[in-house]
């Protein structure tokens, strides 16, 4: 505790002494030091040598400058000065004086029996407080989960849910999907700690599920917006059925990219008389259909997407719901930067908690960088790993 205090009140000085750079006062460092705090510290308090809130801020800082791995993070802290462990509260020994680095067992140690649930909401709540509240703009909240495949065998491996803010794309929230259940019965759970009053939460088929948008517009006061697909048959049929053929695009977008050129419109439709849906609180359905060229074949492809949102035309508009169908895709490119940039599915590690761990460690590693105006990740951590200050500062650690 005593520790944690001298680091809390000295980091803030390490930059006039190591760089010269001075930082606002919403970046210093006990903002992330006091809420990794808040997590309880799996370890024996006779064998604690490093504290555990300066463990968790450097294995961060580590992920940010690219580690993938926990002989990574450990190789990345062994190359620190002197001067950020003593602000960090790390030992010395005490009969040779020699700084005592936390080594890759340490780090595995930590990340296997810590509570995985208490890090995700100390680092989420930290992560949304230096975002800002941005109230003045709508908020919509992807929902999605992730399987880490290299976390066991077929059938034990981690599952994880996770809800992502789509304007400041960083994670707001996560929590796991044991083999018992399924990611519908943790839809709640995951949810239920934010204030969603006015929100919109936007979800694949999987949770187009009427107790879903029951909880969400009548006990948080918030909107959704659902695909649609046959995993609600009556619901598809009811959707598909609709009159298209004399519905007029709303909006239209044309977009060029990876090789291909793509054409989306989007119509929508009021659903109430003859028109309404058997779902809670239906308000108007949507049709998306995308038309892709590939010039390297010179084929078009055309794909349909079916989508209902419970909020009325008044409420949202065209243009606002195509971006927010779109937005979505901002928690699948979170996590294909996971599976490709950090080789996440490659990952072996099986002890305890260590694989959400790790997993929550890279989910904040990129929220920092979408904040911090990053667009392209992979190129921000080469940048990082060539001088760690850069992570650090990222932190608000220097």
């Amino acid at each position: 505790r005593t520790a944690l205090v001298e680091a809390s009140s000295l980091i803030g000085g390490l930059s006039a002494r190591l760089r010269g750079v001075s930082q606002p006062a919403e970046q210093d460092t006990p903002g992330l030091l006091q809420a990794l705090a808040q997590v309880p510290d799996p370890r024996d308090a006779r064998g604690r040598i490093h504290p555990l809130p300066g463990l968790l801020a450097i294995a961060v800082a580590a992920v940010a400058s690219g580690a993938s791995r926990v002989v990574e993070i450990a190789e990345w802290a062994a190359d620190l000065p002197d001067a950020v462990w003593d602000r960090l509260g790390a030992a010395r020994d005490r009969f040779t004086g020699a700084r005592r680095v936390p080594d890759d067992s340490t780090f595995t140690r930590v990340l296997a029996g810590i509570d995985a649930d208490a890090l995700d909401a100390a680092v989420c709540r930290w992560l949304i407080g230096r975002a800002g509240s941005g109230r003045s703009v709508r908020r919509v909240i992807a929902v999605d989960g992730k399987t880490l495949r290299g976390s066991g065998s077929a059938g034990a491996q981690v599952h994880l849910l996770a809800a992502l803010g789509q304007r400041d794309q960083i994670v707001l929230a996560q929590t796991d999907v044991n083999g018992k259940t399924n990611e519908i019965t943790r839809f709640v759970p995951l949810l239920d700690g934010l204030d969603l009053a006015g929100a919109v939460i936007t979800a694949d088929a999987l949770h187009t599920q009427r107790e879903h948008a029951r909880w969400l517009v009548e006990d948080k006061r918030a909107g959704y917006v659902f695909v649609v697909k046959r995993n609600q048959p009556r619901l598809y049929r009811q959707v598909k059925a609709l009159p298209w053929g004399k519905i007029p695009v709303l909006d239209q977008t044309r977009d060029s990219g990876h090789g291909r050129h793509d054409v989306r419109a989007l119509q929508a439709v009021t659903c109430h008389g003859p028109l309404a849906l058997d779902f809670p609180h239906a308000a108007q359905a949507l049709r998306i259909r995308r038309r892709r060229y590939t010039p390297a074949n010179g084929r078009w492809s055309t794909v349909t997407i079916y989508a209902i949102t419970s909020l009325t035309a008044a409420q949202a508009g065209p243009a606002d719901l195509a971006d927010w169908l779109r937005g979505h895709w901002a928690i699948e490119v979170l996590h294909h930067i996971r599976d490709t940039t950090y080789r996440e599915d490659a990952g072996r590690l099986r002890a305890g908690n260590a694989p959400r761990a790790l997993a929550t460690l890279r989910n904040t590693a990129i929220s920092l960088l979408r904040l911090d105006g990053v667009t392209s990740i992979a190129p921000a951590l080469r940048q990082n790993s060539r001088n760690p200050y850069r992570s650090l500062q990222l932190l608000g650690l220097t």
